[in-house]
């Protein structure tokens, strides 16, 4: 039971209000954000101010203005809390701002080396290069699979079915098994990458888009522009980046492969791969895809550009689209 002082501290007042910054703004990483806090009754003066920074302490205010530094923090949503106590009484106020990047992205790109058929029917929504081969695994209802395909012919060698009620997404290789997407079941499935037996299935509470791995977790998009960084074990999530550029939020991240070190994704219903710094969230650069698929490739069936996948022993990547005939080798140069 309550003692008179908790009952105390749970009665509402009435004291502060955060004036600026407004919540939602947008704030380049390394600016200053200018906290001002408005009394709402200036007869009744708080008898302490404490800032909160994403649910942490950081500092006992000593007046109504105060200068949050920003470089200290990682891209993305900050929240920030003011609670003031007034004769053992407390009340709260907060918005969330968003830090961005203040880089403009380094426009890469990239040599055509050669074309390839790409099985039309396939609505590519993951992609990897290993041993010589492409790993595909392809969406719609009822026509979702994981598929082993020869690359220079695009035959499919080897095929699993996901089955009628799922839409298959993005895939990874990981020690041996290939773990698998789908869109809205929140369920995945992991393979055998030899014999594409199905060993178990995995769950996860967002929308799953893309995947990739660092050879250590499981790198994994949602459609907005948050990556889940997942233990490949049970899939729990470790840790989350959101992604910015100097403009804002990148959203609609789909299929991802992870290239020495930095994330690269498609983002979805553009041409456009964007690279991305794993740690901050940061798009560093970008490549503008628009004229790769040449008027002679189109088979009028085609969907969205997706698909990036990289060979690491000969340095070369590998892009598609939903419904393409093609997938194209191509070399990004700065």
């Amino acid at each position: 039971m309550p003692s008179v002082k908790e009952k105390q501290v749970e009665k509402q007042i009435h004291l502060i209000k955060i004036e600026s910054p407004i919540n939602g703004t947008i704030i380049s990483v390394g600016d200053q954000i200018r906290l001002n806090i408005k009394l709402l009754n200036e007869q009744i003066i708080p008898d302490s101010l404490v800032l909160y920074l994403d649910n942490e302490r950081a500092d006992k205010l000593n007046d109504l203005s105060y200068s949050i530094l920003t470089q200290d923090y990682n891209l993305g949503t900050l929240d920030i809390k003011v609670t003031a106590w007034k004769n053992n009484q407390r009340q709260s106020s907060s918005v969330s701002v968003a830090i961005k990047s203040k880089n403009v992205p380094k426009k890469l790109s990239y040599k055509l080396i050669k074309t390839y058929n790409h099985d039309p029917k396939a609505y590519t929504q993951g992609l990897f290069y290993h041993n010589g081969f492409i790993y595909e695994g392809t969406g719609q209802q009822g026509a979702s699979s994981l598929r082993k395909v020869e690359l220079e012919t695009g035959k499919v060698l080897q095929s699993a079915n996901l089955g009628q009620e799922y839409f298959g997404e993005g895939i990874a290789l990981l020690d041996g098994k290939i773990y698998q997407l789908t869109w809205t079941s929140g369920i995945g499935f992991v393979y055998d990458s030899e014999s594409f037996k199905k060993l178990h299935s995995f769950s996860y509470s967002t929308q799953g888009w893309g995947l990739t791995t660092n050879g250590a977790e499981l790198i994994m998009s949602d459609g907005s522009n948050t990556i889940h960084f997942m233990e490949p074990n049970g899939f729990a999530e470790l840790r989350r980046i959101e992604v910015y550029d100097n403009t804002g939020p990148v959203r609609m991240l789909n299929e991802l492969e992870y290239v020495n070190g930095k994330i690269f994704a498609n983002v979805y219903l553009t041409n456009k791969v964007v690279v991305i710094d794993p740690k901050s969230g940061e798009v560093l650069s970008e490549i503008d895809f628009s004229n790769i698929l040449k008027s002679s490739d189109k088979n009028g069936d085609e969907d969205a550009f997706n698909g990036i996948a990289y060979d690491s022993i000969n340095n070369r990547f590998f892009v598609t689209g939903k419904n393409w005939s093609k997938l194209y080798e191509i070399r990004i140069e700065n």
